[in-house]
C-alpha cells in the first residue's frame, strides 16, 4: 500500500494557506504591538495568545459540526470555503489600521475564521487515508504547511523591507489561491452522503469524547493530549517571541529575525516526508521521543551560549548566504520538530473510528490552543521576573519538552491498524 502523495499535496494546500498566515502573524504582529502601539510583553502576550483563545472556543465544536453535516460539496469543505476569503480578506488590512481598536477588529476577525475552517482542513486528511498512511500523510501536509512558512518568512521578510504590508497581502493572496486550488481538486468520500458510514447517527459529541478520555483505563488518549499540551507550551512560547529575542537578545533587525526562523522552517519542510517514513518504520512514539529530546537539548545550547557567539557566520549557503550559528541551532531545532510534530495527530486519528473524526481532531486543537495560551503568558511572567531578559524563553521550553517525553511513555495505543477507512486513491 502506497500514498499518493501527488493527491495529498494538494490535499495539504490548506495547511499550507494556514502555516503561512501565521508565520506572518507571529513574526510581525507582535512587533507591531511592541513599535506601533507601544504595548509591553504582558499586553503583547495577549494578542499573542487570541489566535489560540479563538481556537480553543471555536475549534473543538466545529469539528463535531463537521463530524454531523452533509452537503454536497462534503462534510468540510462548507467550512473551508467560509472561513478561508474571509480570514484572507481581513488579515489584508492588519497592517494599514492605526488604531488599536481596529486593529483588534481585524485580527479577531481573521482569528475567528481562520479557527473555522482549520479543524476541518486537518480531518479530511484522515477522512480519505487509510491508517497505515496517515504517517506519511500527515508529513506530506506539514511538508506543505512548510511551504507556507517557507513562503512566508523569506518571501515576507523580503517584502517588508519595501513596506510592512506586502507580507500580509503575500499571506491572503496565498490563502485564496490555496482554499481555490483545494475545492477545485479535493473530493470527499461520496459514502458520507449515500450515508454508508451512518452507523452511529449520533456519535458522542465533544464533551463526551472528553470524558471517555478521561475516563478509559487505558491513558493512552489522555498521554498524547497532555504531551502535546507540554510540547506546544514550549515550541509556541519561543516561536511567539522568538522576534523580540533576535532583537533584543541577538540585536538583530525584524526582517533578519524572521529570516532565522524561516531556517527552522526550512529544514521542518525538508525533513518533513523523512519523518513520516521514520514514524511507520521506527514507530511513532519512538519518533516523536527521540525528537523531544533533540529539541530540549539545542534550545538549551541557545540559553548557554553568549549573543556574540550565536550571531557569529558559520557556513554559506546558496541562496541563503551567511549562516550565523543560531541559525545552524534552528535548522537542527526544525529536524527535531519534524520528528515530533508529524505523528500525534495520526496517533490521535488511530484511537477512534471514521464517525468521530472531526471531533477528536478538534481535541487536538483543544490541548493545542490551551498550550498556546499557556505559553506565552507564562514566558511572559518569565521575561518580567528576569527583567526583560528575552533568553530566558530557551530556558522555560526544555523544562516544557521534558514533560512531555515523560508523559510519552503512557501512550501504549495509536500506532498503525490493519483496518482503515476509504484509500485516498478513492479521492
Amino acid at each position: 500500500m502506497k500514498l499518493n502523495y501527488g493527491k495529498t499535496f494538494f490535499l495539504g494546500l490548506g495547511f499550507l494557506g494556514v502555516s503561512a498566515i501565521w508565520a506572518i502573524y507571529g513574526a510581525f504582529v507582535p512587533v507591531f504591538l511592541s513599535e506601533k502601539f507601544r504595548l509591553d510583553p504582558l499586553w503583547i502576550s495577549f494578542f499573542i495568545t487570541l489566535d489560540n483563545i479563538a481556537a480553543l472556543l471555536i475549534q473543538p465544536p466545529v469539528g463535531v459540526w463537521s463530524d454531523k453535516i452533509r452537503t454536497p460539496i462534503g462534510r468540510r469543505m462548507p467550512f473551508i470555503l467560509f472561513g478561508a476569503p474571509v480570514a484572507a480578506l481581513a488579515f489584508a488590512f492588519v497592517p494599514l489600521v492605526s488604531a488599536l481598536p481596529l486593529f483588534v477588529l481585524c485580527t479577531s476577525t481573521l482569528l475567528i475564521c481562520m479557527a473555522v475552517w482549520r479543524t476541518p482542513v486537518v480531518a479530511l486528511v484522515a477522512d480519505v487515508t487509510p491508517s497505515p498512511l496517515r504517517s506519511q500523510a500527515s508529513a506530506a501536509v506539514s511538508f506543505m504547511g512548510g511551504v507556507g512558512a517557507i513562503i512566508a518568512y523569506f518571501g515576507g521578510g523580503a517584502l517588508a523591507k519595501s513596506d510592512a504590508a506586502y507580507p500580509f497581502w503575500l499571506g491572503s493572496g496565498v490563502v485564496i489561491v490555496a482554499a481555490a486550488l483545494l475545492f477545485a481538486f479535493v473530493r470527499e468520500p461520496k459514502t458520507y452522503a449515500s450515508g454508508a458510514l451512518e452507523v452511529d447517527d449520533k456519535p458522542p459529541g465533544f464533551v463526551a469524547s472528553l470524558r471517555e478520555i478521561f475516563a478509559d483505563s487505558d491513558k493512552s488518549a489522555l498521554c498524547l493530549l497532555l504531551a502535546l499540551f507540554c510540547l506546544m507550551v514550549g515550541y509556541t512560547a519561543v516561536e511567539g517571541f522568538f522576534s523580540l529575542y533576535a532583537l533584543e537578545h541577538l540585536g538583530l533587525r525584524v526582517a533578519d529575525s524572521s529570516r532565522l526562523f524561516g531556517l527552522a522552517s526550512l529544514s521542518f519542510l525538508v525533513f518533513a516526508l523523512p519523518s513520516g517514513s521514520l514514524g511507520a518504520r521506527w514507530g511513532r512514539r519512538a519518533t516523536v521521543m527521540l525528537g523531544l529530546i533533540g529539541m530540549a537539548a539545542l534550545l538549551l545550547v541557545l540559553f548557554f551560549l553568549p549573543a556574540a557567539t550565536l550571531i557569529q557566520p558559520l557556513f554559506s549557503l546558496p541562496v541563503l548566504g551567511a549562516i550565523p550559528l543560531v541559525g545552524a541551532i534552528l535548522m537542527l531545532i526544525g529536524l527535531c520538530y519534524a520528528l515530533v510534530i508529524i505523528h500525534p495527530i495520526a496517533m490521535l486519528s488511530d484511537m477512534t473510528d471514521s464517525s468521530r473524526l472531526g471531533t477528536y481532531t478538534g481535541l487536538y486543537y483543544l490541548f493545542q490552543s490551551l498550550a498556546a495560551i499557556a505559553g506565552p503568558i507564562l514566558n511572559a511572567g518569565v521575561i518580567e521576573l528576569s527583567g526583560q531578559n528575552y533568553n530566558t524563553v530557551m530556558l522555560f521550553a526544555p523544562v516544557m519538552l521534558a514533560l512531555a517525553w515523560a508523559l510519552m511513555w503512557g501512550v501504549k495505543r495509536g500506532e498503525s491498524v490493519a483496518l482503515a477507512p476509504p484509500a485516498i486513491n478513492s479521492m
